[in-house]
């Protein structure tokens, strides 16, 4: 590799590395407001932990998928959800194609094309890095120490749509669902344990 090169694709991972900087609305489990960084770190653990459930699913995209589908929030910073109004999607494309710009044209074409695929959920694997994305985050939203007057109703519908779609998703959505009832001080009686 040709050091011009390698520096351009070191320019790009500093850039990215502001992930770690781009705070989310959830907390840890000490009251740390969570960060992006942290929460795709788990989301791809959501993958490896539930591999062996997903046949037929390509492990290797999805978790690439994973990896990038909030990378644009290096630039622009995150939204919460019940802020959003509109479609943050276009935005979060430009800022994910800066973020590229240093990259050879192959390795920047093959990105967005994952990135691309996620916000179209165009693949099972986009559908299924949907899914888990909403999971992790109301999974974290139960765990974290949150502060007074957190919004733990408003998960209850949050994203059902995308985890309604796999059998997996909908499994798992029903304990991260009783996990958010428990917070707010709500059982749900059609629940199994």
């Amino acid at each position: 590799m040709k050091r011009d090169e390698a520096a351009a694709r070191l320019e790009f991972l500093e850039a990215a590395g502001a992930l770690k900087d781009v705070m989310r609305s959830g907390f840890t489990i000490a009251g740390r407001p969570e960060d992006t960084a942290a929460h795709t770190w788990r989301l791809c653990l959501w993958v490896l932990v539930f591999e062996d459930q997903l046949a037929g699913v390509d492990i290797l995209r999805l978790l690439k998928i994973c990896l990038l589908h909030d990378l644009g929030e290096a630039i622009s910073g995150d939204i919460p959800a019940p802020l959003q109004h509109t479609d943050k999607s276009a935005e979060e494309r430009a800022d994910l194609m800066t973020l590229l710009a240093p990259l050879p044209a192959n390795v920047r074409e093959n990105l967005a094309a994952l990135w691309d695929d996620y916000a179209n959920a165009g693949s099972p694997e986009a559908r299924l890095a949907k899914g888990l994305d909403k999971l992790e985050t109301i999974l974290q939203h139960t765990q974290g120490k949150n502060p007074p007057g957190f919004d733990h109703g408003f998960n209850l519908d949050y994203g059902r749509d995308r985890t309604d779609a796999h059998p997996l998703l909908r499994t798992l959505r029903d304990f991260v669902d009783d996990k958010t009832r428990a917070c707010i001080g709500t059982t749900n009686p059609d629940s199994q344990q």
